[in-house]
C-alpha cells in the first residue's frame, strides 16, 4: 500500500479532501470524503498519512452503518478481534463501549479493592494505548459515537512523541532500556482466554516514522522492569504528569455520527466521564499491525 508523505498530510487533497490541523502536533479534522463509499487509492493514502502525521483524525457527520463502520477500517489493514468483546448486532469485530458496562466494571473494581484490602483506584487517571498486553498490537483504531451526551463525554488523545520529547534529558537516560509491562489476564480469564505478561519498551520506537514513544497503559497495572517498585512507581508518575500536560494533547467533542481514526502505536487517549447517567454508547473497530501478527 502506497502511503503519501508526512509533509504532505497537511495539505493534501485527493478530489475534495480537507485535512485540518487541530493542533500543532496533534489532531486533525477530514472533510470532504463520504465514508458510505469505498476510498479510491489516493485518498486512502492520504488519509493513512494524516493518521501518522496527526496521530488522530476525526470526521463529522458521517451516517454509516455498522457494516460500512468495518469496510472503512478494513482498507487499512486486518481487522482485529479483540477477545472480550461480545460484538454488536452480529458484528463480532465491532466493540461496543457503554456508560453501563463501564459502572459495572468500576463497581467491581471497588468491590475488589476493598476485599483486599487497598485503596479504591477506580478514579485514577487511565490514559491508555489498545491492546498493550499483546506482543504486537494493534496499529489502528476506528471509534464511532452512537449515543452522545448534549455536553460531556469527550475523549482526550495525547501526542506520546511529544510526551517523550518534552521529558528532561536525565529522565530519557533513565528510560533508556527499560521495559514497561501491561497486565489484562484478569479480564481475559474472565472470557476464558490467556495471554503471557509481555513487555515493551517504555520509550517504545514507532515502526514506520522511527519517532520514540512514550508508550504506557495506566489501565492495566502497568510496571517498568529492571527498577525497584519504589522507582517504577516514580518514573510511571512522571510519564503521567508528561501525558496530562494540555501542550500534548487533542480533545474531542463527540457528536452522533463522528468518527475518531487513530495510530495506537502514537498516541495514548483517555475517556472523559462527566456525562452522569447518560447512556453513552461509542462504538470501535480495531485495525491489526499485519495479517500475519493477528494472534499475537
Amino acid at each position: 500500500m502506497g502511503v503519501v508523505s508526512l509533509k504532505q498530510a497537511d495539505s493534501t487533497r485527493a478530489e475534495t479532501l480537507s485535512i485540518r490541523r487541530l493542533q500543532p502536533t496533534i489532531g486533525a479534522e477530514i472533510s470532504g470524503v463520504d465514508l458510505t463509499r469505498p476510498l479510491d487509492d489516493a485518498t486512502r493514502d492520504a488519509i493513512r498519512a494524516a493518521v501518522l502525521r496527526h496521530k488522530v483524525v476525526f470526521f463529522r457527520d458521517q451516517d454509516i452503518t455498522r457494516d460500512q463502520h468495518l469496510a472503512f477500517a478494513r482498507q487499512f489493514g486486518p481487522i482485529y478481534t479483540h477477545p472480550t468483546t461480545t460484538g454488536v448486532d452480529h458484528h463480532p469485530q465491532i466493540h461496543g463501549i457503554t456508560a453501563a458496562d463501564f459502572a459495572k466494571h468500576e463497581q467491581a473494581r471497588k468491590e475488589a479493592a476493598a476485599k483486599a484490602g487497598q485503596p479504591d483506584t477506580a478514579h485514577e487517571d487511565k490514559y491508555h494505548t489498545d491492546t498493550s498486553w499483546r506482543l504486537v498490537p494493534a496499529w489502528g483504531a476506528v471509534l464511532r459515537g452512537v449515543t452522545i451526551p448534549e455536553v460531556g463525554g469527550d475523549t482526550i488523545w495525547v501526542d506520546a512523541e511529544a510526551a517523550y520529547n518534552g521529558l528532561p534529558d536525565d529522565v530519557k537516560r533513565r528510560l533508556e532500556g527499560l521495559h514497561v509491562t501491561h497486565d489484562f489476564r484478569e479480564a481475559l480469564n474472565k472470557v476464558g482466554r490467556d495471554y503471557p505478561i509481555v513487555a515493551h519498551p517504555v520509550a517504545r520506537r514507532h515502526p514506520e516514522t522511527g519517532a520514540t514513544i512514550l508508550w504506557v497503559n495506566y489501565s492495566q497495572k502497568p510496571q517498568i522492569l529492571g527498577v525497584e517498585l519504589a522507582e517504577s512507581r516514580e518514573l510511571l508518575t512522571l510519564i503521567l504528569n508528561q501525558y496530562k500536560r494540555p501542550e500534548y494533547q487533542v480533545r474531542f467533542s463527540w457528536r452522533p455520527n463522528s468518527l475518531a481514526f487513530w495510530d495506537n502505536r502514537a498516541a495514548v487517549h483517555y475517556a472523559v466521564r462527566n456525562y452522569g447517567d447518560f447512556p453513552r454508547v461509542v462504538e470501535r473497530v480495531l485495525i491489526a499491525d499485519q495479517a500475519h501478527y493477528a494472534d499475537l
